[in-house]
C-alpha cells in the first residue's frame, strides 16, 4: 500500500465536500457545505464511511484528485469461484442458443416442397444432407410465422426477468432463484424434445402446440435466470473501494469499475463459448439427424449446471433478499418526477436534470415530516436516483437490439438464398460468437489497457455510443448485400419466391463480425452499467430492466414484420441502419454530462435500507461520524474553495 501525503488527504476531503452536505448530487458542487450536515458515505452494517476511511490515519490509500487524473487504473484479482458461475452461464447459453438456432428452420421450412415431394425425413433432417442445397425442415409455416414466433420468444425471454428480479430481491435471493430457474428451463427443454419427436412431427398442428408450450416454459426459466446470474458473479468480489497501491514499482489505482469491466468481458466470453457450442453443433444435428436431437443435446448439457451449483454453493457469497425494495424505489421516482413537473415540457426536463426533486425527498430534508415508509438514509436516495438514471440509459438500447435481432432470423433466411457450397444456411450465425471469443481477450488484455495507459477515458456512455454506430454499419452491410442478392438472382425481373443468388454465402460474414464488435461495446457495457449504477439491494431489479430493453426491442421488431417478406428486405435493413445511427448520436448528446460525471457517480456511497429501528441506529452513528469528521477537518483547516466539475 502506497502512503499518501497529508495534503493529499485534505485535497481528497475537499473533493467530496459536496457530498458531506447531504445533497448527494455529483453535478451540483456546493463550496459552502457545512460538515455538520448529514454525512454521505455511509456503508451498510455499521462499516465506516468512505470519508472516514481516508481521513483515518490507518486508511490513507484513497486516490487524490491529482492521482485520479494521472494514475493508471487496474482491476482487482478475480477469484476462481467466479469462473464456476460463468460456467453455469455457459451451460445455460449453450442450451438456449443451441435450440434457438434451429427454431427458424423448424418453423419456416417444411418436409415437402410445393409439389409434394419430400425434402426432409420424418425427423426433419435433410434427405440428402451432403448436398449443397440440403435443407432441414419440420412445420413449413413460412418466414413470417417463423419471424413472429422467434421474435415473440425474444420478447418473452426478456420480459420475464422483471419478475425474476423481483422474486430474487424480495423473497428468494439470487442463488435460489437461479437454481429453481434452471430446473424450470430444463423442463421446458424436455417439452421441446417431445415436440420434435417423429411421431409428433407427423401431426404438425400438435407439434406446433407442444412446441409453443415448450417455448413458454423454457423462456420463463431462462428469463428468471438472466437478471440474477450476472449480479451473483459480481457479488463474489470483495466490497473494496477505489484505492492506490504500488504494483511492480508503479503507483496505480485499483478501480472496482475497471474490475467490473474485466469480469463482464470474460463473463461474455464464457457466454459466447456456450453460444458457439450450441449453434455450431445443433445446425449439423438438425441437418444430419433431426430436430429432436438438436433439442436433446442442449438439454443434456444444461443438466451439468445443477451439480456445479450444488457443489460450489459453500464457496459463494450469497446476499439474502432485501424485502420490499421495489415499492419505496418506485415511490421515490414518482415523487421526484412530480416535484419537477411543469406544463412546459422543456422546463420539466430542466427541473428533472437539476435533481432538486430528489434532494427534497431525503430524510434529512423532511426531518419529522418524513413518511412512515421511510426506512432508509440520504445515501440510499442518491443510489436510487443513480439506479433509475441507469434505467433511463437502457431505454435507448432497444434500438440497438433492433439491429442485433436481425441475426436471429432475417440473416438466416438471407443465407438460404445465396450460394451455400455445402454450408448450412444457419451455420454463418456462428461468426458472431467466434468473433467475440477472439476479440474479447484482445479488448480486455490489450485495447482497454492501452487506452487507460494513454489516459483515454473510454467511459460506458462512449462505449454504448460506439455500439450504436458499429451496429448501424453492420445493417448497412446487410442492406447492400440484400440488394445485390435480389439483383443477381433475377428476383426483380421474375419475382420467383425460390430465387437463388450466385453470391457466396460467406459474404454475409461482415455483418456478423460488425455485430459482434458492437456487442462488446453495447451489450457487455450495459451489463456493467446495470451492476455498477444500481443500489446494492436492487441489483437484480436494475438488471431486469436492462434485460427488459431486449424484450421491448422484440416487441418493436414486430412493427417491421411487413418488411421481412420479399421484396421489402432492403427497406428492412436500410431503415434499421438509419434509425440505429441517428439514435446513437442523440444518445451521446443526451448523456454527455452524465458521461462527464461517471467517476463521481461510481463513488456514491452505499445507502442503508432497513427497519425503522435500524434507521434510528444509522442516524445515531451518522451524528457521531459527523462530529468526528468536523473535528478532523477543523484541525486540517481545509479550504472551502470550489471544486472543479471534472475529476
Amino acid at each position: 500500500m502506497a502512503p499518501v501525503a497529508e495534503d493529499s488527504v485534505i485535497q481528497a476531503t475537499a473533493l467530496d465536500r459536496s457530498f458531506i452536505d447531504g445533497s448527494g448530487d455529483p453535478q451540483r458542487k456546493n463550496p459552502e457545505a457545512h460538515v455538520t450536515g448529514p454525512p454521505a458515505y455511509l456503508l451498510s452494517e455499521g462499516k465506516a464511511t468512505l470519508q472516514e476511511s481516508y481521513l483515518d490515519s490507518d486508511r490513507d490509500d484513497f486516490p487524490t484528485e491529482e492521482q485520479m487524473r494521472t494514475l493508471r487504473r487496474v482491476p482487482q484479482k478475480i477469484p476462481l469461484k467466479i469462473f464456476t458461475i460463468a460456467f453455469v452461464e455457459l451451460c445455460e447459453r449453450m442450451s438456449y442458443y443451441g435450440t434457438v438456432v434451429v427454431y427458424s428452420n423448424f418453423i419456416n421450412k417444411g418436409r415437402f416442397d410445393k409439389d409434394g415431394n419430400p425434402t426432409a425425413t420424418s425427423t426433419g433432417a435433410a434427405i440428402n444432407p451432403s448436398s449443397d442445397d440440403a435443407q432441414p425442415g419440420a412445420l413449413g409455416l413460412g418466414k413470417q410465422v417463423a419471424f413472429s414466433l422467434t421474435t415473440f420468444n425474444g420478447f418473452w425471454v426478456y420480459v420475464v426477468p422483471l419478475f425474476g428480479a423481483w422474486i430474487a430481491d424480495k423473497y428468494l435471493g439470487r442463488y435460489k432463484t437461479i437454481f429453481y430457474s434452471v430446473l424450470i428451463a430444463e423442463i421446458g427443454h424436455t417439452v421441446l424434445v417431445v415436440s420434435a419427436a417423429p411421431s409428433v412431427l407427423a401431426k404438425p398442428h400438435t407439434s406446433l402446440g407442444v412446441f409453443i408450450v415448450g417455448l413458454l416454459i423454457t423462456g420463463f426459466g431462462t428469463g428468471t435466470f438472466k437478471p440474477n446470474i450476472s449480479p451473483l458473479i459480481m457479488e463474489q468480489m470483495p466490497d473494496d473501494p477505489m484505492r492506490v497501491e504500488e504494483q511492480k514499482g508503479e503507483l496505480v489505482i485499483v478501480d472496482p469499475a475497471v474490475t467490473a469491466t474485466r469480469i463482464y468481458n470474460w463473463f461474455y466470453w464464457f457466454i459466447n463459448w456456450g453460444a458457439l457450442a450450441g449453434q455450431l453443433g445443433m445446425v449439423f444435428a438438425e441437418r444430419y439427424v433431426g430436430f429432436y436431437v438438436a433439442f436433446l443435446i442442449p438439454l443434456i448439457f444444461f443438466l451439468l449446471s445443477v451439480p456445479i451449483l450444488v457443489f460450489c454453493k459453500k464457496w459463494y457469497k450469497l446476499t439474502p433478499p432485501s424485502g420490499s425494495v421495489l415499492g419505496p424505489a418506485v415511490k421515490l421516482l414518482l415523487k421526484a418526477l412530480g416535484h419537477g413537473f411543469s406544463a412546459n415540457p422543456v422546463k420539466t426536463l430542466k427541473n428533472w436534470k437539476t435533481g432538486e426533486g430528489w434532494d427534497r425527498l431525503k430524510p434529512s430534508t423532511l426531518g419529522a415530516n418524513k413518511p412512515d415508509w421511510y426506512n432508509f438514509d440520504d445515501a440510499w436516495v442518491d443510489e436510487v436516483r443513480r439506479g433509475w438514471g441507469a434505467c433511463g440509459v437502457f431505454m435507448w438500447v432497444p434500438i440497438y437490439w433492433l439491429a442485433y435481432r436481425q441475426i436471429d432470423n432475417n440473416l438466416t433466411a438471407l443465407c438460404a438464398t445465396m450460394a451455400l457450397h455445402g454450408t448450412p444456411n444457419d451455420l454463418l450465425q456462428n461468426m458472431d460468437p467466434i468473433t467475440l471469443i477472439v476479440l474479447v481477450p484482445i479488448f480486455d488484455l490489450f485495447i482497454y489497457p492501452f487506452l487507460r495507459k494513454h489516459k483515454i477515458n473510454f467511459t460506458p456512455i462512449k462505449k454504448i455510443t460506439a455500439g450504436f454506430i458499429i451496429g448501424s454499419a453492420a445493417m448497412l452491410w446487410a442492406t447492400v448485400l440484400q440488394y445485390y442478392v435480389y439483383k443477381t438472382s433475377g428476383f426483380y425481373e421474375t419475382g420467383d419466391p425460390d430465387y437463388k443468388s450466385p453470391i457466396n454465402v460467406w459474404a454475409v460474414t461482415g455483418v456478423y463480425v460488425l455485430v459482434a464488435i458492437s456487442e462488446i461495446f453495447a451489450s457487455v457495457t450495459t451489463l456493467e452499467y446495470a451492476y455498477t449504477k444500481a443500489p446494492k439491494n436492487m441489483k437484480s431489479l436494475v438488471m431486469g430492466v436492462q434485460c427488459f430493453t431486449s424484450a421491448f426491442s422484440a416487441a418493436l421488431a414486430q412493427a417491421w414484420t411487413p418488411l421481412t417478406n420479399d421484396p421489402h428486405l432492403v427497406w428492412n435493413y436500410g431503415s434499421v441502419t438509419i434509425l440505429c445511427f441517428v439514435t446513437g448520436i442523440l444518445f451521446h448528446l443526451a448523456y454527455y454530462k452524465t458521461d462527464q460525471a461517471n467517476d463521481e457517480l461510481d463513488l456514491l456511497p452505499t445507502g442503508h435500507f432497513g427497519t425503522p429501528a435500524q434507521a434510528e441506529d444509522v442516524e445515531r452513528r451518522l451524528s457521531a461520524a459527523a462530529d468526528r469528521r468536523a473535528s478532523v477537518i477543523d484541525e486540517k483547516k481545509i479550504s472551502t474553495e470550489p471544486v472543479p466539475e471534472k475529476i
